[in-house]
């Protein structure tokens, strides 16, 4: 968990590789389920096509769908899910079904300003025009409203491990490695 541009992504790849379990992304699996033709890509393509977010009916079933898969026995890392505390519900019923728990919820942590800052460079470097900072500014009021609140019920949970997400990408790494093993 943490705001966009927290560096969830990059590290979300760097700790499943060295935990050799698969880093799960909704992004990927929405990209996959698009470009498959399943019911629900084609479902969520349709909320794509619109601008508007896929809803979590949709979401939570492509995220089942993917948790059924073979390689995710021996465990696996989220990126991106939940979103928000119905999704965490779901995400509990879906692994209480298996018979499976949450292990730890990681919360990078990053100042509004340094997210800022690497979001305008990613735009520049990446060509994304519409990645401006009023625009970022308002996904981070979304993360405030929609996901932030997760923070409190996972640390209620015993499950929230904080780590300080500033710095070099390799430090990062070893603070999440350290949080999840200590």
């Amino acid at each position: 968990m943490g705001p966009p541009g927290a560096g969830k992504g990059t590290q979300a790849q760097f700790v499943a590789a060295q935990l050799g379990i698969p880093h799960i992304s909704t992004g990927d699996i929405f990209r996959a389920n698009v470009a498959g033709g399943t019911e629900l890509g084609q479902q969520a393509q349709k909320f794509m096509d619109a601008g508007e977010l896929v809803p979590d009916s949709v979401t939570n079933a492509m995220v089942a769908d993917r948790l059924t898969q073979p390689d995710t026995e021996p465990g696996f890392l989220l990126d991106g899910y939940p979103r928000n505390r119905d999704q965490a519900v779901v995400l509990e019923d879906l692994l209480a079904d298996r018979s499976i728990g949450l292990d730890a919820v990681v919360e990078l942590v990053v100042d509004s300003e340094s997210v800022i800052a690497r979001l305008l460079d990613r735009a520049i470097k990446d060509g994304r025009a519409d990645d401006t900072e009023d625009v970022i500014r308002r996904r981070l009021d979304v993360y405030a409203e929609q996901t932030e609140p997760l923070v409190g019920y996972y640390r209620e949970k015993s499950l929230l491990r904080t780590v300080d997400g500033v710095g070099q990408i390799a430090d990062i790494t070893a603070r999440i490695l350290d949080a999840l093993t200590n």
